[in-house]
């Protein structure tokens, strides 16, 4: 009976040790999936865009659908990108070529993980898609 005396209250004292490591644990797994969901989102972007501007006959076309794309996908996503950067390389951009997209967005992990994490992170993705060989470059553009 005496042992069962001692261990009185050993729960308790455990708990109370491991509660704030469980709970910064927790908060870690929600900070990296955040992250790693802002990483797919800019991604995501990228890819949309190179698609979007591939659908163009015209450079400059293809240009503003590449941005325009980008924007919506990131209003949409998880991320608030402080700065946005896109870059669209219509240098081989003829039937067979290729469109490059580059998305760039600084965002703050406090916003990212809506916790009081300081700092930013600069999120890079870039995204090539090929341009229909048997398109027609008469400066069609899709609806």
């Amino acid at each position: 009976m005496r042992r069962l005396d001692e261990q009185r209250g050993a729960v308790s004292t455990e708990l109370v040790v491991l509660a704030p490591l469980l709970i910064a644990f927790m908060l870690f797994v929600v900070f990296a999936g955040r992250v790693a969901q802002a990483e797919g989102d800019v991604a995501n972007a990228a890819h949309e865009a190179a698609r979007a501007a591939s659908l163009f006959g015209v450079p400059q076309a293809a240009i503003d659908a590449a941005t325009e794309t980008v924007k919506a996908n990131i209003a949409e996503g998880a991320v608030a990108c402080r700065h946005l950067d896109v870059e669209v390389d219509t240098s081989d951009f003829d039937a067979g070529g290729q469109v490059t997209v580059t998305v760039s967005c600084e965002a703050a992990f406090g916003d990212i993980a809506m916790l009081s994490v300081p700092g930013s992170r600069t999120f890079v993705a870039t995204a090539v898609e090929v341009i229909d060989v048997f398109r027609a470059d008469s400066g069609w553009s899709p609806p």
